[in-house]
């Protein structure tokens, strides 16, 4: 066996014998090709790249800069046809689902100043944050408005234009005006958004790339100088040209005012009647050549001085790292996932050493969690080791009934019951954590036919509130996917049973981190929060609730849910009761509007709160009825 290991490890052709070969034939043909280099044909290659590079640049542009001004005008055309499907409405209830629109609109849409839409009814909106931040006094709008007033009046003619704002407002705008259609009179609309968008689009490098409207001014450019000022471009051979031309797309070699040989591309686009133009000087292209076919007929000659000398060295700084990594791969292949690996060099070899290594310290802690997710972001550091303090939301669902449940099973398949109810509670989780990964959550772990997830630990929605809210739409859509699976499924059905669950929600400040031994370690919180929530689920049953919050959740995000609060819960280890809340739905939202209405959806009895005795089955809280 270890005559066969032998020869399995064997060299047959050395590394150091694969270099002698290689670079000889490659030293004795450097410099045939380093003439070629700089033959008429390399020579028009580069140009055919630089021409193609060029050309697909400013095909990209155009599509990106078409594609943003594009979306701005849908989303301005959806905030006015709101507003007008809003203006029909009476009553208070008009103006504040008005101003909801717009306020939605300029938060989803930061870098638009204002939208205007003229007509019978000129209407115009701004956004106040935008012009208090750039320092714009509100009252410029007006005047932007009368000097467009032929623009706008084109618009309402049927023609779509972007004009240069940034002269007037002082900070980098555009104007996008285009035509509405509809009834009643011509309509215009004005869309002013800041230009960033499009440069940072454009980007920088040796190719520049601009944008110029119907009358060749400048609107974008990498010298932001002459976008300020809105110079003209008019006058230039090329802008001629493309104005002339009845093509959409071209490019030409073009000669500048000041005699610069260029390579220019331009793409008119298919809105605002814009042009984004892409340009990269013809010397910069070759400037290259000439010294780089000088320097590689030196190297040429000097490496096929030389390669001798070195091939015996420069195989064993190969050779050695791989003999190690071949050694390491072994190790792991045994079990030993966790290996200190040190690279010597700064070349390919040493970057394989340190993926060789870092793929060692994945195998390692993969070993420890069960969470992919979780282990993934570990591995990358953004989970430290240790517990950090959270402001998080913790989720308990159990299944009710799962223990009579189980036992038919056992009735009805007999030795198989194993194999079924596996398969039974597999679907159920699945769809249930893809209701917690969807939100955002994390689920902890599962146990036995419970599920404990939080939201707000390993990352967040931005805000204790927006993870609470996350955590409660998860329950609600595990309600509907419960909902959609015992559609079919009889009451009666022991061999494919319904399912109905509790959940439990709480929301405090929790202690998470990685928690466990040096061979086995879980993502997980810990803290009384944990306790509530686990206690709050107990508490569906006796009360005929199937999702219940705290009152510390409650308070958060009570004013998006419709709930109906229940009586107070004595738990042990509090000194005053805690507020309950059953949720019934999110606000606005179809579906159940009363505890009364899920009652009868989901199939519950309404029970007798004071009749019931929770101690029977939970030592750790008594129900408080008033009298």
């Amino acid at each position: 066996m270890k005559k066969a290991d032998a020869r399995e490890h064997r060299v047959r052709y050395p590394i150091g014998l694969k270099l002698v070969v290689i670079i000889s034939v490659i030293s004795l043909l450097s410099l045939g090709a380093i003439t070629a280099l700089v033959s008429y044909m390399i020579t028009q290659d580069i140009r055919v790249t630089a021409e193609d590079n060029n050309f697909t640049v400013n095909k990209r542009s155009a599509a990106e800069a078409e594609a943003i001004l594009t979306g701005l005008r849908s989303g301005a055309n959806v905030l006015l046809n709101t507003l007008g499907a809003v203006s029909r409405l009476a009553g208070g209830q008009r103006a504040v689902l008005a101003e909801q629109a717009a306020s939605y609109f300029f938060t989803e849409n930061r870098h638009v100043a204002a939208v205007v839409s003229t007509g019978a009814d000129t209407l115009v909106l701004m956004n106040e944050r935008f012009f208090r931040e750039n320092g714009i006094a509100e009252a410029a709008v007006d005047g932007f408005l009368e000097a467009e007033f032929l623009s706008l009046r084109r618009a309402e003619g049927g023609e779509a234009l972007i004009r240069n704002a940034a002269p007037v407002f002082g900070v980098p705008l555009l104007a996008l005006i285009y035509p509405r259609y509809g009834e009643g009179s011509p309509r215009a609309a004005l869309v002013l958004f800041s230009s960033d968008s499009l440069s940072e689009t454009f980007g920088t490098g040796a190719n520049a790339t601009y944008m110029v409207n119907d009358a060749a001014d400048v609107l974008v450019h990498p010298d932001a100088g002459l976008a300020a000022a809105a110079v003209n471009l008019g006058n230039r051979q090329f802008i001629r040209e493309m104005r002339e031309s009845p093509s959409a797309s071209r490019q030409n070699l073009s000669v500048d005012e000041d005699g610069t040989r260029l390579f220019a591309a331009y793409t008119k686009l298919a809105i605002a009647n814009a042009a984004v133009i892409t340009n990269i000087e013809e010397a910069r292209v070759f400037e290259g050549i000439e010294a780089t076919t000088r320097r590689n007929i030196y190297l040429g000659a000097a490496v096929l001085f030389i390669a001798g000398i070195f091939i015996w060295l420069f195989s064993k700084t190969i050779s050695g790292p791989m003999k190690g990594l071949a050694a390491a791969a072994r190790r792991i292949e045994g079990g030993q996932f966790e290996l200190a690996l040190k690279s010597k060099t700064r070349d390919e070899i040493g970057l394989l050493t340190s993926s060789f290594q870092r793929m060692s310290a994945a195998l390692g802690i993969f070993g420890k969690f069960t969470n992919r997710e979780i282990a993934l972001r570990a591995m990358r550091g953004e989970i430290k080791p240790g517990g950090l303090p959270k402001h998080a939301t913790v989720f308990f669902s159990d299944i009710r009934g799962f223990t009579e449940k189980s036992e038919n099973f056992t009735k009805e398949y007999g030795n198989g019951a194993s194999d079924r109810i596996v398969y039974w509670l597999n679907e159920y989780f699945t769809r249930m954590v893809d209701c917690v990964e969807k939100t955002g959550g994390v689920v902890d772990k599962f146990i036995g036919d419970a599920i404990m997830a939080h939201w707000g630990t390993a990352y967040t929605a931005g805000s204790p509130a927006a993870d609470a809210y996350n955590c409660v739409r998860a329950a609600l859509m595990m309600r509907a996917a419960l909902l959609g699976m015992n559609r079919d499924r009889r009451a009666d059905d022991r061999r494919n049973p319904p399912i109905r669950i509790g959940c439990g929600i709480n929301t405090g400040i929790v202690t998470a981190g990685q928690i466990g031994s040096e061979l086995r370690m879980e993502y997980t919180v810990i803290g009384d929060p944990v306790n509530l929530a686990s206690r709050t689920e107990a508490l569906n049953k006796p009360l005929g609730t199937d999702i219940l919050i705290t009152e510390d959740t409650w308070r958060l995000i009570g004013d998006k849910l419709v709930t109906g609060e229940m009586p107070p819960v004595k738990v042990k280890g509090k000194e005053k009761p805690v507020r309950i809340f059953a949720v019934v739905n999110v606000k606005g939202v179809r579906g159940p509007q009363t505890l009364a209405d899920l009652r009868r959806l989901l199939g519950i009895e309404t029970p007798d709160l004071s009749r019931i005795d929770t101690s029977v089955e939970e030592k750790k809280y008594r129900i408080e009825t008033k009298e």
